[in-house]
């Protein structure tokens, strides 16, 4: 194989539609081995039965059925938790950061008693100890859990990005007279966290399928709802599926919108998302790419 076509076929295997094109037909090929797989235990499908449950059209407009509503609770719990989640990061990043000894011992004791401990254990004991004492409600108990979860994880990745950030650019920043706020806000912190966004998402993604768990305290979130749906209908393959093509949605949304964020961040990658994984083999690209009328940087 030449080294034009070997170029080619990396172009158009990376590019958009071919990627979008290999998504479907995995997707297909799932579904259609689901679906045998049903059909041999002898199950009938019942799709016509579901959509009542997704939403109603009517004269006065459409009504959200109760797997809507549910996605609803799960969208408010995961934005709410995000939000937490990026407080205690930040939070406990400076403090493993911090010249005082006491505050690294504090938030290494903090980040090895939370991620060593499963989520479930963390959510009953904020909500059956924790929560009455202080007063607080099933949505903050959960808010708090999964932020505090996530967040000690994306506390050790942002640590890890800030240790990335060259000791020039701490330098030049105090050279320019800059102040402590302006250097931490306007120069480290963008490069940290641009350096880290693909692991700040998986984060992210990990914490909108954790938030699943919040319905062991009875918070009527999406898998609450289907639980129910199912225990009343027998539902269970079609009102499983739909809920997972929710989260899909819901995750596929986070990922596509940290990938608009983030750009091309690599010396590596090439114009249309492409990316080479040398940089001898992206330059070759890059010279076999102007065949195909796409600039070389």
């Amino acid at each position: 194989m030449t080294l034009l076509s070997r170029a080619s076929w990396s172009l158009w295997w990376h590019s958009p539609l071919c990627v979008g094109v290999r998504v479907i037909l995995t997707l297909a090929a799932l579904g259609w081995i689901v679906v045998r797989g049903a059909e041999g235990l002898g199950y009938s499908w019942q799709w016509s039965r579901l959509w009542p449950h997704v939403g109603t059209w009517s004269a006065a407009g459409f009504t959200p059925g109760i797997l809507l509503h549910g996605l609803g609770v799960t969208v408010q719990i995961s934005l709410l938790s995000l939000a937490a989640a990026s407080l205690t990061a930040v939070a406990l990043a400076l403090l493993r950061l911090s010249p005082s000894p006491l505050s690294r011992l504090f938030s290494r004791a903090v980040i090895e008693a939370v991620r060593d401990t499963p989520l479930i254990v963390q959510i009953f004991l904020l909500y059956f100890v924790v929560a009455p004492i202080v007063g607080l409600g099933r949505l903050p108990t959960a808010v708090i859990a999964l932020g505090l979860f996530e967040g000690v994880y994306a506390a050790e990745i942002l640590r890890a990005g800030i240790l990335a950030v060259p000791k020039g650019q701490w330098e030049a920043g105090r050279s320019l007279g800059l102040s402590p706020w302006h250097l931490w806000t306007r120069v480290i912190f963008p490069q940290a966290v641009r350096a880290v966004l693909p692991a700040l998402v998986n984060q992210g993604v990990s914490l909108i399928k954790d938030s699943a768990l919040v319905s062991t305290i009875a918070i009527y979130d999406l898998t609450m709802r289907a639980q129910a749906l199912v225990a009343e209908t027998f539902l269970v393959f079609e009102t499983w599926f739909f809920v997972a093509a929710l989260y899909l949605l819901l995750t596929g949304s986070l990922s596509w919108v940290a990938s608009k964020l983030q750009g091309p961040s690599s010396l590596n990658s090439l114009p249309g998302g492409c990316y080479a994984p040398s940089c001898l083999t992206g330059s070759r690209v890059r010279r076999a790419s102007r065949k195909f009328g796409s600039p070389a940087r």
